[in-house]
């Protein structure tokens, strides 16, 4: 069974269906709530101990920690110990690229969770956390005020790729400048 685990997990970083690792992971155990983006994350050793709500979107690279390792230094007076924890991750959240969730986390609902932040304890809802340590630097609705205010939004979604080069080139890299 192990080995069909790490079989699973294996492929689910491989396939191009976000829908199908859904049903993979599901298989092996990750609690998966509805309306959900998975990218190729990797879901550690125990994926049973990691629960995701619904409306969740977890980027490339994310890393699902559910297990202490530094217990190796113990082993030699305790050669059985094993420190683990679980993940939860709330409704309406984002977990960025590079995002590191350690054992005995928590992230509460509509929170957003910047790349490369490595996450320990309670995060509360309504949050934006970054760096490592993670920490809470705004709250989400400042977030979507200064996203709706950067003159870098654009209303691309549906686009077509030949589209959006257009718009994004003509916008980035106008005809009369240097560069």
């Amino acid at each position: 069974m192990k080995l069909l685990v790490k079989l699973i997990l294996r492929l689910s970083r491989i396939l191009p269906s976000s829908s199908l690792r859904i049903w993979m992971l599901r298989k092996v155990g990750v609690k998966i709530g509805k309306n959900c983006r998975l990218f190729k994350a990797d879901w550690g050793t125990e994926p049973y101990l990691i629960a995701l709500g619904d409306h969740v979107a977890v980027s490339n690279n994310v890393r699902f920690l559910t297990h202490d390792g530094a217990v190796w230094v113990f082993r030699p007076e305790y050669p059985n110990l094993d420190i683990f924890g679980s993940i939860k991750v709330g409704n309406n959240v984002c977990l960025g690229f590079n995002v590191l969730l350690l054992p005995n986390t928590e992230i509460g609902d509509n929170s957003i969770v910047a790349a490369g932040a490595v996450v320990k304890g309670k995060i509360p809802p309504n949050s934006v956390v970054m760096g490592n340590p993670a920490k809470v630097v705004i709250s989400i609705d400042v977030q979507k005020r200064l996203m709706l205010m950067s003159r870098f939004k654009f209303d691309s979604k549906g686009m077509t790729y030949k589209q959006k080069k257009k718009m994004l080139s003509g916008f980035f890299w106008p005809k009369n400048s240097q560069g």
